[in-house]
């Protein structure tokens, strides 16, 4: 918007004017003293059309945090509202069975252990023999199956040994990613089984708003749009862009899913806030669209219209026909070009045929 400032000058009253058949009126009176005005200019942009919804935000990072080993939940190391880092302890759980597999893998290294030991011992004792001719190929063979057999058993029991191992830590529930935890779902002596959510964790880093649009808008609305997100708890708006757009709409009674991805950070956002959104589509089958402050506009009854300098020193009021209004600014249909000028402001009252100059 390209500003300018102008000086009004009165004249002495000379006579009445009147014309109905033309938005403009005429000069009924004059004054004596010059009035400062700000004059701006107007400025036409591409046609917009603006698809409504409303929905919740959530994280776009969040995770309802799982056991996959059913125990008893022995401490639970965190606290709702709490922020956490990635790989931190949330939960311990306790397994009796896993407990007892655990020992059941040491008595089985145990007799492996003793089975390999008896028959490392034998097959050396017959390589010995073989080498001063007291022993057979033949049982000289079948002492090298028997102690590679006896290692093989010890190697499995290791290694159940390590499995068992692992499953220990799937008792210890730790945090995927850094966040906040949103809620947290059992204490100390409760049972966890798998599927059964023990946290859920969100990061807000990142914040996402899931719209509701309805069917005969949802065409226009594409990814990578512009959106303007706002809080109906506060006087907050956040830009946005269309991340997502669902075209089904079987579970959603009529209305389709639109993900709009948050672009700015802000600590009052929280998930499951409940927000009016508008997404910018452009309009090629319009022309570009005209606005103008609403502070700008000269109300008489139901007319209004705007302030204009004629070119000479002359301020003219033209009506106007007006359409949406939005965001403190009002679309002109007709009576006010674009790159036409037109009086923003002044510092006394101003009427219809008082001369300006700078």
């Amino acid at each position: 918007m390209k500003k300018s400032t102008y000086y009004i000058l009165g004249l002495s009253i000379v006579g009445v004017l009147s014309a109905c058949s033309t938005p403009e009126e005429k000069t009924i009176n004059q004054a004596t003293e010059s009035i400062k005005v700000e004059i701006a200019q107007v400025e036409a942009k591409p046609n917009r059309l603006e698809i409504e919804g409303s929905g919740q935000l959530q994280a776009v990072e969040s995770a309802n945090i799982s056991t996959r080993m059913m125990g008893q939940v022995s401490e639970v190391m965190i606290k709702s509202g709490e922020e956490v880092k990635k790989g931190q302890l949330l939960v311990k759980i306790s397994s009796a069975d896993l407990q007892a597999k655990a020992a059941q893998t040491d008595a089985g290294i145990a007799q492996a252990q003793a089975g390999y030991d008896n028959a490392a011992k034998d097959y050396e004792r017959f390589q010995n023999l073989h080498e001063s001719g007291s022993a057979s190929d033949k049982e000289l063979e079948n002492m090298k199956s028997r102690f590679e057999m006896a290692k093989a058993g010890l190697d499995a029991a290791k290694n159940m040994k390590k499995e068992v191992m692992a499953q220990f830590e799937y008792l210890n529930i730790r945090a995927p990613f850094s966040g906040t935890v949103a809620n947290t779902f059992v204490k100390a002596g409760d049972m966890a089984a798998p599927g059964h959510p023990l946290v859920n964790l969100e990061s807000m880093d990142e914040m996402e708003a899931l719209i509701m649009v309805p069917e005969a808008k949802i065409q226009a609305v594409k990814i990578g749009q512009e959106a303007l997100i706002k809080l109906k708890s506060a006087d907050l708006n956040v830009k946005a862009q269309v991340k997502d757009v669902s075209y089904s709409s079987k579970n959603t009674g009529g209305q389709y899913l639109v993900k709009l991805l948050v672009e700015e950070k802000n600590e009052k956002l929280l998930p499951g806030m409940f927000v009016n959104a508008r997404i910018f589509s452009s309009d090629s089958s319009k022309q570009s669209t005209v606005k103008i402050p609403k502070t700008a506009l000269v109300e008489r009854g139901q007319l209004r219209g705007v302030y204009t300098p004629n070119g000479e020193g002359i301020a003219i009021l033209r009506w106007l026909r007006l359409g949406e209004e939005s965001e403190g600014m009002v679309e002109v249909l007709s009576g006010l070009s674009a790159n036409e000028s037109y009086i923003l402001k002044s510092e006394g009252r101003l009427y219809n045929g008082v001369s300006i100059t700078q």
